[in-house]
């Protein structure tokens, strides 16, 4: 167990159900809201999953949203609506932070290429210098996690919870060690984006919890969305452990930058239909290759990666905690997209069949010419 625990630490990082279920075969959907070729693939990719498992999804074609969802009980599938169902997001919470980030140059506050250093109360150790886009394109040469995280010594159902701004003072100030120099190489860092996020909040004098609150979910009306689990309680879809039984919500502290958000699809549907509109100068932003990653024919932008695929461009991005998976996936230029929520356990060993979902979920939005034809 404490292997597979440690492999998503290095990795990371509601109840709106129905009131009537139907049976789920992969064929039935009374609601017509996703094509059999869809509902197939959701069977084939989450019929092995622990009983109690919900996944949540919005599927958008050319710019509209169908909503969907499924849990599991009694190991027999049953369609559920969950789409207003309130599940932590993990990773994914990097595209947001990107975007506060985003929001600051494109209003003069900042600049991609200013070192952090201006704006740290202390320095880094041995006058190390960090851009802020090289903390949101991973190239900023830190690690996945600090050292000073010590997997041996934390409660790893709650691993980030004691990681205070204090911890992070010391290891950046006194132990600090990058694995390469700033902007040589793209390597993933909850550390690098995490420090991001505060940073950000200490020069706006302010909680990362306003920043979002302030410059993004106030503004695309996503009202259940936050890092305060107590204002979301009542729609809250309790996360599982790898044996289906519940686990602990996660706390990420002072990292809380690089995977602390709740949201649900409906939500998310909000962000990701803003980013169809090409005038929306932040978010258009976040979306600009900063990094190429050359071995896996794919680029960086600012919290997303850009996957070049059969002649289309995705931006994706994916989430794990102890008791939840996610995934994105956006093709802006033919307005599609699909958003995956569950209260999966990023420890389960199927794990990734929510991205392998989301990216054969992506291939029927371009194989029909409507959802509602099928």
């Amino acid at each position: 167990m404490k292997k597979y625990l440690t492999l998503i630490l290095l990795c990371i990082l509601t109840y709106g159900c129905g009131h009537e279920k139907v049976a789920f075969n992969g064929q039935k959907d009374f609601n017509q809201s996703i094509t059999d070729i869809q509902s197939k693939n959701i069977y084939a990719e989450s019929k092995d999953f622990p009983n109690n498992t919900q996944l949540s999804f919005a599927i958008i074609k050319d710019g509209i949203t169908k909503f969907y969802g499924i849990k599991r009980e009694n190991d027999t599938i049953f369609t559920i609506d969950n789409h207003d169902g309130v599940f932590e997001i993990g990773s994914i919470s990097k595209v947001f932070t990107a975007t506060i980030l985003a929001d600051m140059v494109v209003n003069n506050k900042l600049g991609l290429d200013d070192n952090i250093n201006h704006y740290l109360e202390w320095p880094l150790k041995d006058g190390v210098k960090i851009t802020f886009k090289q903390l949101s394109n991973h190239t900023s040469g830190l690690p996945r996690l600090p050292s000073n995280l010590i997997l041996d010594s934390i409660d790893l159902q709650n691993p980030y919870k004691d990681y205070d701004e204090q911890k992070l003072k010391q290891y950046l100030t006194q132990v600090l060690q990058l694995n390469q120099n700033p902007g040589e190489k793209s390597e993933y860092s909850n550390l690098g984006v995490g420090l991001l996020g505060f940073v950000l909040s200490k020069m706006d004098s302010t909680s990362y919890e306003n920043l979002l609150q302030t410059k993004i979910f106030t503004k695309y009306l996503m009202t259940n969305s936050t890092t305060n689990r107590t204002l979301i309680s009542n729609k809250l879809v309790m996360g599982l452990d790898v044996s289906g039984k519940e686990t602990p919500n996660w706390d990420l502290n002072v990292l809380e930058g690089a995977g602390g958000i709740l949201s649900s699809v409906a939500d998310l549907s909000k962000f990701a239909l803003a980013q169809f509109n090409d005038s929306n100068q932040v978010l258009a932003l976040t979306r600009k290759p900063t990094f190429n990653l050359q071995a896996n024919k794919a680029d960086m932008g600012l919290g997303w990666a850009i996957i070049k695929n059969t002649g289309e461009e995705w931006f994706t991005h994916s989430g794990g905690t102890g008791g939840y998976r996610s995934h994105i996936v956006l093709d802006i230029a033919n307005k599609n997209g699909v958003i995956i929520l569950s209260n999966l356990s990023a420890f389960h060993k199927k794990n990734m069949n929510i991205d392998n979902l989301g990216e054969r979920l992506m291939g029927t939005l371009k194989k029909v010419e409507s959802i509602a034809q099928q």
